[in-house]
């Protein structure tokens, strides 16, 4: 992996003059607002009025118009459409909460109304609202991306905190490039040196100062010198509650934003609550949806959706197992045994995409593993046959886990099936990744899968058990997809 820079550079104009802190900058452009409404637009009229035309050809328009016009209420209520929210975070999630909340209020306005339009047509025109709003809103994201890693569309931000806590808070944001915080100097409390290469813009002491002036005066000197646009703060032993606080006012009266960094990582939106006990704000982290209703229909469409794609794609399983074995000597199948959850082995099948003999001949091949971790994977690997290498370029040969599915063993969405010599090397962190039942495809296979280090497979794995949602696995499946058709680190 190439080594990412501690800071990333943003773009500035010569002879700049400081902005008053907190001064916004125009970060996003302002067609994303229109293009996200334009999408939600053509998804409901479009569709709607297809439907209605080609059934009698009446009052299309007319139904048409009130669709596209109730789901820009929903979306504008929800405020899908602020500049905080255009090119943020999940795309799938939040568009499937607001159908949900478009079908109930059309419900409600059909009933009172009286409409006497067939039911199942209008919900059958209404299902491409939340997709195409989606795919809207991911261009919006794509776009976003791009110019944040051109130094564009970024917040410049001033990091306060113990040296140790700057160098973790700035190693964070350094490993991405895909928010918009780019760090132009810290405040370091005390007098140690973070390794950060921002430069110390101002110290604080380490005992809380009597008055405001003491804090607020070199970070306000330093944010303005800076032109920062906002304020991380990593809170530690000696930045506490009111000390943060007469800092907050000082900062608030500059109109200069102030974000608290709690100090949680890989944790969904929707697992965090923020609430208020005897005056103090409180993080309100829920538990990881493993058991209850969600669990169960996890489980539910996990099964039925694998019964009917073995259905489908027979002809596809059919034509496969017989390029195996006419491609060389062995079984179609190759059964394995791997680690499902909570440590249970299960025997594993797949299209065999090696000599018959593999397995005897990987001990040979140890020294040329080209992973870090605990899997062994080798880019061109001696043990593969020609159909083998097709198959693994699109992932054709995990198609018989569709039976594990179905047998309870598997998820269509979760992280790799490890292998029990895997597991037995195992830390407690690692086997956090058995807490859930190994997918088909996962976080790892559409995030550059033999390409990722043991380290970001591990990290991937963790956040999926985590932050599990169905709009997780169905954003995962979307982009399952993309990554098969282009194959990025398949071998």
């Amino acid at each position: 992996m190439p080594e990412v820079p501690a800071v990333r550079p943003a773009q500035t104009q010569d002879n700049r003059k400081p902005s008053p802190p907190g001064a916004r900058r125009t970060g996003k452009p302002l067609w994303y607002a229109s293009a996200a409404v334009l999408s939600d637009t053509v998804g409901a009229a479009v569709p709607v009025y297809l439907a209605f035309l080609w059934m009698n050809g009446t009052n299309a328009v007319a139904h048409a118009a009130v669709s596209a016009t109730a789901w820009l209420l929903v979306r504008g209520a929800r405020a899908r459409y602020t500049e905080h929210r255009l090119g943020e975070g999940d795309n799938i999630g939040p568009a499937l909460q607001d159908w949900l909340v478009l079908i109930g209020l059309l419900a409600v306005a059909r009933a009172v109304t009286g409409e006497q339009s067939p039911f199942l047509l209008c919900l059958a025109a209404l299902l491409p609202c939340a997709p195409l709003s989606a795919v809207g809103y991911e261009l919006v994201h794509r776009h976003l991306t791009a110019r944040r890693r051109g130094g564009r569309a970024i917040r410049r931000t001033l990091v306060i905190g113990e040296a140790s806590a700057i160098d973790g808070l700035v190693d964070h944001l350094a490993k991405r490039t895909d928010h918009e915080f780019v760090v132009v100097g810290v405040c370091p409390i005390g007098d140690e040196d973070p390794q950060a290469l921002a430069p110390v813009a101002a110290r604080l002491d380490r005992q809380a100062p009597p008055g405001m002036s003491a804090d607020s005066a070199p970070v306000l000197e330093a944010a303005r010198r800076l032109d920062v646009d906002v304020v991380l703060v990593a809170p530690g032993p000696h930045l506490g509650g009111p000390r943060l606080r007469r800092l907050s006012w000082a900062l608030h009266g500059e109109e200069c934003p102030l974000v608290v960094v709690p100090g949680l990582t890989d944790v969904a939106r929707h697992r965090v609550g923020v609430s208020s006990v005897a005056g103090l704000t409180v993080l309100n982290v829920a538990p990881p949806l493993h058991r209850g209703l969600a669990a169960l229909f996890k489980s539910v469409t996990d099964r039925l959706g694998a019964a009917l794609l073995i259905l489908l794609l027979a002809p596809v399983l059919a034509a496969v197992a017989l390029a195996v074995r006419l491609d060389s000597p062995g079984p179609a199948v190759h059964r394995q045994t791997r680690v499902g959850r909570g440590g249970v082995p299960f025997t594993m099948v797949k299209f065999r995409t090696m000599v018959a003999n593999a397995e005897r001949l990987r001990h040979g091949l140890a020294e040329s593993n080209e992973q870090d971790g605990r899997m062994f994977k080798i880019r061109h690997d001696p043990r593969i046959t020609r159909v083998g290498q097709v198959l693994r370029r699109y992932s054709l040969d995990e198609l018989p886990q569709l039976f594990n599915v179905v047998r309870g063993h598997m998820s269509l969405v979760g992280p790799r099936p490890p292998l029990p010599d895997e597991v037995s090397g195992y830390d407690e962190v690692e086997l956090r990744r058995l807490a859930v039942k190994p997918g088909l495809t996962g976080l790892w296979q559409v995030s550059g899968r033999s390409d990722l280090s043991w380290d970001e497979t591990v990290a991937l794995d963790l956040r999926y058990v985590d932050n599990w949602s169905p709009s997780v696995d169905l954003g995962i499946l979307v982009r399952t997809a993309r990554a098969v058709v282009a194959g990025t680190g398949a071998y």
